[in-house]
């Protein structure tokens, strides 16, 4: 996944904080945001012609930046629980937290989210019966830094971490995991290297070819440009990007009891993607809300008893 960060700072050339009223301050953000997006497209455009391969490193990196915002750092645990530090297969440290007892269920969070985002999962689950289990993915929360520094990450990265996770705590009993981690979770039962008897894909992400093909236009990336970013990207996975597609990973049926929560009015993954993927796999079913958004869906009392019913059932 990707993200351009044209959030804005809030403070002057001085460094003072700007002072703003109330209906001036979105404003100034949103021209914020436009100029630094005007800059990264006039630095892109003038490199595609002169150093080609450098706009393409630099499109890469742009790729790998997480998002800002504090949408994303929201934190719905009922507690802290049992925090454990482990050891990525790349060497940094992951950082997981577990509460409960009995069998496994894990929180996969999305693209520049962190585990306390599925924290209302926690007490519902807990109660029934289940140790719950969070994971901060490189980059993301209180894990280490991605293997391409501050403020990056890599959707193999948040694979890794959950297999560094299942490594530890063994196989769930269900994996519930939310946008770009739905693709995370498919693609770890996927390969086999952890079993699981349920799977919930919260606002699935779409596929990747539509990913990059509106990263590109974000960015008006040029034709060379465009190519030089998908080989880059190809290369650090060791695989096609086509391999990531939800549709395909399920298609087959033999990924878990499946269940799929979109929101029809979801601004960051479509609902149409949710419906695809649950007409794609045998194994899912899928259910729509409706108001919740891509992020206020983890909240919803709602959604998280839908959830705990479709984990402990038989």
């Amino acid at each position: 996944m990707s993200a351009v960060d044209t959030s804005a700072s809030g403070t002057s050339a001085s460094g003072t904080t700007a002072p703003a009223t109330p209906t001036r301050a979105p404003r100034r953000r949103q021209l914020a945001s436009r100029a630094r997006l005007a800059y990264v497209r006039g630095r892109l455009r003038v490199l595609s012609v002169v150093a080609p391969r450098v706009a393409g490193a630099e499109a890469f990196a742009l790729w790998c930046t997480l998002p800002g915002g504090t949408g994303r750092r929201k934190d719905y645990r009922p507690h802290t629980g049992e925090v454990v530090e482990l050891t990525s297969p790349r060497g940094g440290r992951v950082v997981a937290e577990a509460w409960g007892d009995g069998p496994v269920v894990y929180l996969v969070h999305g693209w520049g989210g962190w585990r306390g985002q599925l924290g209302a999962f926690v007490g519902p689950l807990v109660d029934a019966g289940h140790r719950v289990v969070a994971v901060d993915a490189p980059g993301h929360g209180d894990s280490d830094p991605s293997v391409l520094g501050p403020r990056r990450g890599t959707l193999v990265e948040v694979m890794e971490a959950l297999e560094t996770v299942g490594a530890r705590f063994g196989d769930p009993v269900a994996v519930v995991a939310h946008s770009m981690g739905t693709t995370a979770a498919s693609m770890v039962l996927s390969a086999g290297s952890m079993r699981a008897d349920r799977l919930v894909l919260i606002a699935p992400n779409h596929d990747f070819a539509d990913i990059l093909g509106e990263f590109a236009r974000t960015l008006r990336l040029s034709d060379r440009v465009q190519t030089l970013l998908r080989a880059a990207l190809e290369e650090f996975a060791e695989r096609p990007l086509s391999d990531f597609d939800l549709g395909p990973l399920g298609a087959d049926g033999q990924l878990p009891q499946t269940l799929v929560v979109h929101d029809r009015r979801d601004k960051e993954t479509p609902f149409a993607v949710g419906r695809s993927v649950a007409a794609a796999w045998p194994t899912a079913t899928l259910v729509a809300t409706d108001g919740l958004g891509h992020q206020r869906i983890l909240r919803d009392e709602a959604t998280i008893e839908l959830v705990v019913q479709h984990v402990t059932a038989r």
